[in-house]
């Protein structure tokens, strides 16, 4: 039996709405549509790592953009080796090289190109046969260490679900959780150290645990009918991390970098992330409403910190996420909730 079951289809429409971007909280149209097209520029201008190829060509797919899915998705695959996508100098990824591969199998599908159904394999058949990992399943996050990270839950897991192989999708998100999951403080941790044993970041990271909330909506959306236990069971989760983010909100819509201490920069992208993750959530009928006034008030925040150039300021930056800055990921994620309200909005 051949693991390798791509599945991926593309229907005559796509999941993601592809109209106009609405407007909420009485933004005038043409000042959001000329704030998306800024930070989409500001996106594509900056120097990309594979997981920051990733999120960015995602946020295209969503946006409804498959030309630029296109574009990314081609250069991903021309740098791919040994199965993994977007290797660049001596970076040594394993899941995040995987975060790009939902917008190569659409890729495939859009230009019929046989390039890139050929790479998704690669990338898939890596996935599920690498011995690197942990004992419960769950796959290590860079190719030479025994290292969980939250940030994995956007990477791989996706990918797998819309590959047609939604069950090791869901193995991750609860290999990662036994790991990372703190059931007290409704929060993810971000690094364990599988070989010592030992947390090397037991910190709350904003951004980490808005991978966690936006990684497994992707897979949330991309379940078969089939498998509504497992759908009920990640469901369950979103809604844990979300309230356990929103918990430890700011009065103006930001949050922490590390979402519990104070002490740590005032940060962006986790009220992005947060916001995508109910857009989607509450469109696709497994949120209630009350989630749509605390994701406004984070969207207000978020669009606030973009400036003339389409850079959104303040979020956990490059090139160490140790400070206030702007990164590729905080352009991309500002794009996904656009997208995601615009959905919302569509459906409402």
């Amino acid at each position: 039996m051949n693991i390798v079951a791509l599945t991926y289809k593309l229907s005559e429409k796509s999941p993601y709405v592809t109209g106009r971007l609405s407007m909420m909280n009485n933004v005038p149209e043409d000042s959001e549509k000329d704030q998306i097209e800024k930070v989409k520029t500001a996106l594509l201008g900056m120097q990309r790592y594979n997981w920051e190829q990733g999120v960015a060509a995602q946020a295209m797919l969503e946006l409804g953009d498959d030309q630029w899915v296109v574009s990314l998705a081609r250069a991903a695959v021309m740098r791919q080796q040994n199965g993994r996508f977007s290797v660049i100098g001596n970076h040594d990824p394993l899941t995040d090289s995987a975060s790009v591969g939902e917008a190569v199998l659409h890729a495939g599908k859009v230009t019929g190109d046989p390039l890139f159904s050929k790479a998704a394999e690669e990338m898939l058949k890596l996935l599920l046969t690498t011995d690197h990992r942990a004992e419960n399943g769950a796959l290590y996050h860079v190719n030479l260490r025994k290292e969980i990270w939250v940030d994995a839950y956007y990477m791989a897991p996706p990918f797998m679900a819309v590959a047609g192989h939604p069950e090791e999708a869901v193995t991750q998100i609860e290999g990662y959780r036994e790991y990372l999951w703190n059931n007290e403080d409704k929060l993810f941790s971000h690094i364990w150290d599988d070989e010592k044993k030992e947390f090397i970041r037991r910190d709350y990271w904003g951004v980490g645990n808005g991978w966690a909330a936006a990684g497994i909506t992707r897979v949330i959306r991309a379940l078969p009918e089939n498998m509504k236990q497992e759908r009920n069971r990640l469901v369950a989760y979103v809604k844990e991390v979300i309230d356990g983010c929103v918990a430890h909100m700011r009065d103006d819509g930001f949050f922490y970098n590390v979402v519990n201490d104070p002490a740590t920069f005032i940060e962006t992208n986790l009220g992005q992330m947060i916001s995508y993750s109910v857009f989607r959530g509450v469109e696709g009928g497994w949120l209630d409403n009350s989630y749509i006034k605390p994701a406004e008030k984070m969207r207000k925040a978020a669009r606030s910190k973009v400036d003339r150039y389409g850079l959104v300021q303040g979020v956990c930056g490059v090139p160490e996420f140790n400070h206030s800055y702007i990164a590729p990921e905080g352009q991309a994620f500002f794009l996904l909730m656009e997208a995601a309200a615009r959905d919302f909005e569509a459906h409402a």
